[in-house]
């Protein structure tokens, strides 16, 4: 099962998510980033787990979240496209409280050893109603992943600052290679 769960991370802004609708639209499975999701989901129910207001709560719950998305598409054939995943939300959550989760929770629910990493990528980072940080504020992010990554055993995958057919036929490509 987690040879066919791709992971796409990286860097806040970095074009991750115009990627995976690239990919969508190609057929493949994708499943959308936890913290998007509660970031829409919170206001609608008077909910306060929100990264700016409680940072720790809203790790957790995206932890759940991403947990949840790999029983959901555990049957799915073909690739399965994650926009972020355990590997981010964990990671936040061993920086917020200082608690060593990451390791165990990536030696358990594992994705296929090629992780792809979206770098900084300054001219197409905008700030949303879902993205309320600034560029300077998820570079850290960014380092502790791109760090994090070949300690946890995977080979991450510098996402080339190309148009976004070319880099979901690059991803594709080094998939099959």
């Amino acid at each position: 099962m987690s040879e066919r769960f791709v992971l796409i991370t990286g860097c806040s802004g970095g074009g991750k998510s115009t990627l995976l609708e690239a990919l969508r639209r190609r057929g493949h499975t994708v499943v959308e980033e936890p913290g998007r999701r509660i970031v829409r989901q919170e206001p609608e129910t008077g909910g306060r787990t929100l990264p700016w207001r409680d940072p720790e709560a809203f790790a957790r719950r995206a932890i759940a979240m991403a947990l949840a998305d790999r029983d959901t598409v555990r049957d799915v054939d073909g690739w399965v496209f994650f926009d972020r995943g355990l590997i981010d939300a964990a990671s936040a959550m061993e920086t917020i409280t200082g608690e060593p989760i990451l390791a165990d929770l990536a030696d358990r629910h594992r994705y296929h050893r090629r992780v792809f990493l979206a770098p900084p990528w300054p001219e197409i980072y905008r700030q949303d109603p879902e993205r309320q940080h600034r560029l300077d504020d998820a570079l850290p992010e960014y380092r502790r992943l791109e760090s994090a990554l070949p300690r946890l055993g995977y080979v991450a995958i510098p996402l080339p600052k190309i148009a976004v057919e070319a880099r979901a036929d690059f991803v594709l490509a080094t998939l099959a290679s």
